[in-house]
């Protein structure tokens, strides 16, 4: 993954820092720079993950791009089954897609890195398509892959190790997706989640946060970007209380998660002390946990928001931990597959997963302690 460069906008209005316009019929006239990457399936180039894209819904062009290790399809792989890693991009709901070249090439790292099938969501984008839109775009995503018959997912993957991943936005819509899948988690068989994955995630709030405070000008993602990517996504007429956006509004919250506990999910979150975001980040692990929740929270001090995608040292620290994280829940249920259910296995298999964990990369030289 190639390190990318950033220039700080000359301004503080919001959409010059952006880039964008907003037009009179609520649309946006998005100007800035975004490469993108088309797909490759052909396994006969110099490429070690190879990608497609599969149509999700038509109508609605939001569709699924698909990245698989290219030694997973060799004879001599023994038909090795891979966990599934579904990713929502990010960028604050209202730009960039799956195809942009900075979320395609870290998928391709992760597909090589961690040995899974990643699938990239690209879903709708606000505000010509405002929340909830890309969270249904999300359960729609995650249909098409319980039900499709395509190759690459009914040969390669193991539908019983799926975890739920996103970065910034992204991190969000995957949180609000599972917590509807664990309102009925037998509509998804033969798809099984067993742990999700919380980069930075973007939650929001009209009271603000220490964090917000102090790094309101951050020349990375300052207060009034993200004020207006919460207008620009939330439905109009409703402010940054919504349950769409502030983590403790909304019904039945507390009840979602003890769910999530009930089901055994494993819960990431993964944040950096120089995001602005970072407060609610740390009231989400505590929310989790109060309930129950098995939540490991990995903090660094040192960061900024999106900072894997401008460092590549960060990127492979990054990909390294949900590498730890998704080996010890796929020897959790591989496990559970062998039947051995005496106490002696359970013990062992809990320490086993907590010293994947432990010496698997997480506290790798430069990267944050990873704190259960």
């Amino acid at each position: 993954m190639a390190n990318q460069t950033w220039t700080l906008p000359p301004t503080t209005d919001p959409y010059l820092f952006l880039k964008i316009h907003h037009n009179p019929n609520d649309t946006l006239t998005r100007n800035y720079e975004d490469p993108h990457t088309s797909p490759s399936s052909d396994p006969t180039l110099p490429i070690s993950v190879l990608s497609k894209d599969l149509t999700i819904n038509k109508s609605n062009q939001t569709s699924l791009r698909l990245f698989l290790p290219k030694k997973a399809t060799l004879s001599n792989h023994n038909n090795k089954l891979l966990p599934l890693i579904v990713f929502f991009h990010g960028s604050g709901f209202i730009v960039q897609s799956a195809a942009s070249t900075m979320f395609h090439d870290f998928c391709v790292e992760m597909a090589e890195t961690v040995e899974a099938v990643v699938a990239s969501v690209d879903y709708r984008l606000a505000p010509e398509h405002r929340l909830p839109a890309a969270y249904d775009d999300a359960m729609e995503a995650l249909s098409l892959i319980r039900s499709c018959k395509d190759e690459w997912l009914t040969k390669y993957v193991d539908y019983s190790k799926c975890v739920l991943m996103g970065n910034s936005a992204g991190a969000t819509i995957a949180y609000h997706a599972a917590l509807r899948v664990v309102e009925n988690v037998k509509d998804l068989e033969p798809l099984k989640i067993q742990g999700l994955i919380f980069r930075q995630p973007f939650f929001g709030g009209t009271q603000r946060t220490e964090s917000q405070v102090r790094l309101e000008n951050d020349p990375v993602f300052p207060l009034c970007v993200n004020d207006l990517m919460w207008e620009l996504a939330l439905p109009i007429g409703v402010d940054r209380d919504h349950e769409y956006s502030n983590l403790t509004a909304g019904n039945g919250v507390d009840e979602k998660y003890g769910k999530i506990k009930d089901q055994g999910w494993k819960v990431l979150v993964s944040m950096n002390g120089g995001d602005p975001l970072v407060d609610r980040n740390k009231e989400l692990v505590k929310l989790m946990e109060e309930k129950g929740v098995e939540v490991v929270m990995d903090f660094e001090e040192e960061g900024y928001h999106g900072v894997e995608f401008f460092e590549e040292s960060k990127a492979k620290n990054f990909i390294e931990l949900v590498k730890g994280f998704v080996s010890s829940f796929a020897f959790w249920v591989q496990q559970l597959h062998t039947k051995k259910s005496n106490n002696v296995f359970f013990a062992m298999s809990i320490i086993v997963l907590y010293l994947n964990m432990y010496y698997g990369s997480i506290f790798k030289k430069g990267h944050a302690n990873m704190c259960p």
